[in-house]
């Protein structure tokens, strides 16, 4: 890792999310046996690639990379909205469970925009600006 860059694991959004992600794990256990490589697998593939994401982003060298990451993130957790809210419907599980997980997904969501924007402004300030090119006088009279 970069000197300076702090791990993944200490960023709490990722925190959030890897604890999402078993919590996930443990709720789609009681699915039904025919999801199994339905909503439950893609359920869970989408909870992880939150987490995967964040992850694999911090330890990209630009800040544009590390921000695209952030941005899949994002669409992954779009993800994990509505299938948590399919699952609901289907009566796969309670609104008691159902509530508290989309409102921490909501709270993820809301992290990573956050964090997307922050890594652009960042990107921004240090971005040293242009030189400006000198033009030719007109030629008009």
């Amino acid at each position: 890792m970069s000197e300076g860059k702090i791990d993944h694991r200490q960023l709490l959004v990722w925190q959030r999310a890897h604890i999402l992600v078993l919590t996930i794990y443990r709720v789609t256990r009681t699915f039904p046996a025919e999801e199994r490589y339905g909503l439950t697998s893609q359920l869970r593939r989408a909870a992880v690639a939150i987490a995967t994401n964040i992850a694999e982003g911090r330890s990209r060298s630009t800040p544009g990379a590390y921000a695209s990451f952030v941005d899949i993130a994002l669409g992954s957790a779009g993800e994990v909205s509505y299938e948590l809210l399919l699952a609901r419907d289907l009566e796969y599980m309670q609104q008691s469970v159902y509530e508290p997980l989309v409102d921490e997904i909501e709270q993820i969501r809301n992290m990573l925009g956050g964090l997307r924007q922050s890594i652009i402004n960042r990107s921004r300030d240090a971005t040293p600006p242009r030189p400006s090119i000198p033009r030719p006088p007109s030629a008009d009279p």
